[in-house]
């Protein structure tokens, strides 16, 4: 009963500078961010050493512009996971949600309206799924796989062959050059409106997060479910919330990459890409049980695996299938990492 009395006295809006403040601030832990950070430096110095021309704004703007849409998947997955949920889907919903723009724009819809319909059609799959998990009782895993099996499936449906978007579609504006400074011979930086757009996702993230109080309940539901039900916090619905930010996300991380591909989609475009978002989040420090993580790291993971990839591609001799198994022992080490972290706090 004195439980359910003094949760009940909280304002929500002084959670984050007095009693959750607390909590929170012991178990998100900042070592394995910091670590990621050491690790993103320490493999730029190296590929600098190694191979010359890394810290080149043309080396850096093709990167940036390239790994916009994983950052953008990977601030939607951060969401999910701070919630202690995962989403599988986002691959899949890229996909379907990049042929499904780009055949209405050949038949004629205007291309602005086929651009916004691809982040709704992209958010109706995380809407789904949020009901799936939180109304029907469906583990995030099986529900988000459904989802993934379900928008691969349908856009296969719509195509099985590259479809190209009009020459005129305003989709391709996105991939405009711009450059911001004009370098010696080829050292210029050369950004695009796509990159833009994740910049303003992972701003527009960071502030909902940690200066909103949907921001707040997410992390109470990742910390500890029970508490945030005992002080009535939105639990359900933001729980479904979370999943439709996660979709309408995956729907705009389409729209950036199809524009970047030069208007191009494919039903096999993203394959694999929702694990590399979440290999993103965990390497950025974002513990995969919820309730501890932040967004800015997740963007530092994205740009570990941004220079992995870039330093398998300048050294040549490295066969591009060991990408995945570097990623994945980097992965493994971090989640021990986490584990180790995770043990001492409970001591």
């Amino acid at each position: 009963m004195s439980a359910s009395v003094s949760t009940s006295s909280i304002d929500l809006d002084k959670v984050p500078s007095r009693g959750f403040a607390r909590i929170w601030g012991r178990s998100q832990s900042v070592i394995p961010s910091l670590a990621a950070v050491l690790l993103l430096i320490a493999m730029l110095v190296y590929a600098e050493l190694a191979y010359g021309r890394v810290f080149h704004m043309g080396t850096m703007s093709s990167l940036l512009v390239s790994f916009a849409p994983t950052i953008i998947l990977a601030v939607g997955m951060t969401i999910v996971i701070l919630s202690g949920g995962i989403d599988l889907s986002v691959g899949a919903v890229v996909a379907f949600t990049s042929v499904a723009g780009v055949m209405l724009m050949n038949i004629g819809v205007n291309g602005w309206l086929a651009i916004v319909l691809m982040i709704v059609f992209g958010a109706l799959f995380g809407l789904i799924s949020g009901v799936l998990i939180q109304y029907f009782n469906v583990q995030p895993f099986i529900a988000t796989l459904a989802m993934m099996f379900l928008a691969r499936g349908l856009a296969s449906i719509l195509s099985t062959v590259p479809v190209q978007a009009p020459d005129d579609s305003p989709i391709l504006l996105l991939a405009t050059d711009f450059k911001l400074v004009d370098g010696p011979k080829v050292n210029d930086l050369v950004l695009t409106p796509g990159f833009f757009i994740a910049v303003l996702v992972v701003i527009g993230a960071f502030f909902f997060l940690h200066r909103t109080r949907s921001g707040r309940t997410i992390y109470g539901i990742g910390g500890a479910e029970s508490s945030a039900q005992l002080m009535g916090l939105p639990v359900a619905r933001t729980r479904v919330s979370i999943y439709i930010i996660s979709g309408a996300l995956a729907g705009l991380a389409a729209v950036v990459y199809t524009a970047e591909v030069g208007g191009k989609a494919q039903n096999v475009t993203a394959i694999g890409w929702e694990l590399d978002a979440i290999a993103a989040v965990v390497i950025g420090g974002t513990l995969l049980t919820g309730g501890a993580g932040y967004v800015l790291g997740s963007v530092v993971g994205s740009l570990v695996l941004a220079t992995l990839w870039m330093i398998i591609t300048k050294d040549g001799t490295i066969r591009p299938e060991y990408l995945t198994i570097i990623t994945g022992g980097i992965l493994l080490v971090f989640v021990l990492l986490q584990r180790v972290l995770t043990a001492r706090r409970r001591r």
